[in-house]
C-alpha cells in the first residue's frame, strides 16, 4: 500500500472512531431517535453533513457498529472470565461471570463514559433491543456462560430461569447505567466500577438462588 493511501485508510478510520464516540454520546444522553445524523456530524466535527451515512450508511448500521466496538472487548473479558471459573460448582463464580464482563469493560473507559446510558436506551425500544441481541448472542462464551449458570439451578424451571435471565439483565444495565450518570467527575471509574460489581454479584446470587414458587403459589 502506497503512503498516500495509508494515509487515507488512517484518516476515514480516525474520523469512523469520531463518529462512532460522538453517536454513543449523544444517543446516550438523548436517546437513538432524538438525535439526527446531522447533530452526530457536527458533534464529530465533520463538516460534511452526510459524514454518517457515507460511513456506516445509516443509524441502524452505526447503533450495530457501537455494539460490536464493545461486544468484542466484553467477549475477551468473559473468555478470561470463563477459563478461570469454568469448573466451578460455586453459583457466585458463575454469577461473576454474568457480571464482570460489563461492569469490567466499563471500568476501562474512564470517566466520563457513556456506554452503560446507551446500552440502557437500547432496553427501552423492541427493535434496538432485538438489534443488540443479534451481536451480543453470537458470542460463543456467552453461551458457555450462562449453560454453567443453568446447570447451577435445578431448582427452577426453563421459564423461569429465562425470566430470571431477564430480570439479571434489566438490573445490570439500568444500574449500571445509573452508576454512570451519577459517577462524579474526577472520580476514579475502577474503583467505582469493582464497587459497583460486588453490589451487582451480591443481588443475583440472590435472584438466582431463590426458590421458586408454584405457579399455584404465584397467583
Amino acid at each position: 500500500m502506497s503512503h498516500a493511501r495509508r494515509a487515507r485508510a488512517e484518516q476515514v478510520e480516525t474520523t469512523r472512531a469520531r463518529i462512532l464516540e460522538a453517536a454513543e454520546r449523544l444517543f446516550a444522553e438523548h436517546g437513538v431517535f432524538a438525535v439526527s445524523s446531522r447533530q452526530i456530524s457536527e458533534a464529530a466535527g465533520q463538516g460534511n453533513n452526510a459524514a454518517v451515512g457515507y460511513h456506516f450508511g445509516g443509524k441502524t448500521e452505526l447503533v450495530r457498529a457501537i455494539v460490536r466496538r464493545h461486544a468484542r472487548q466484553t467477549e475477551e473479558i468473559r473468555e478470561r472470565l470463563l477459563d478461570r471459573h469454568g469448573g466451578s460448582d460455586a453459583l457466585r463464580d458463575w454469577v461473576t461471570c454474568v457480571v464482570r464482563p460489563f461492569t469490567d469493560h466499563l471500568a476501562t473507559l474512564g470517566n466520563p463514559s457513556w456506554y452503560a446510558r446507551f446500552a440502557a436506551q437500547l432496553m427501552t425500544e423492541p427493535n434496538l433491543r432485538r438489534l443488540a441481541a443479534v451481536e451480543v448472542g453470537a458470542a460463543p462464551t456467552l453461551h458457555a456462560v450462562l449453560d454453567g449458570l443453568h446447570r447451577r439451578l435445578p431448582h427452577l424451571t426453563p421459564a423461569v430461569r429465562q425470566e430470571r435471565d431477564d430480570m439479571a439483565h434489566t438490573l445490570i444495565t439500568h444500574f449500571c447505567a445509573r452508576r454512570e450518570r451519577t459517577m462524579p467527575p474526577g472520580a476514579d471509574s475502577r474503583s467505582v466500577w469493582a464497587a459497583t460489581t460486588t453490589s451487582l454479584v451480591d443481588a443475583l446470587e440472590g435472584l438466582y438462588g431463590a426458590p421458586c414458587q408454584s405457579i399455584e403459589d404465584r397467583i
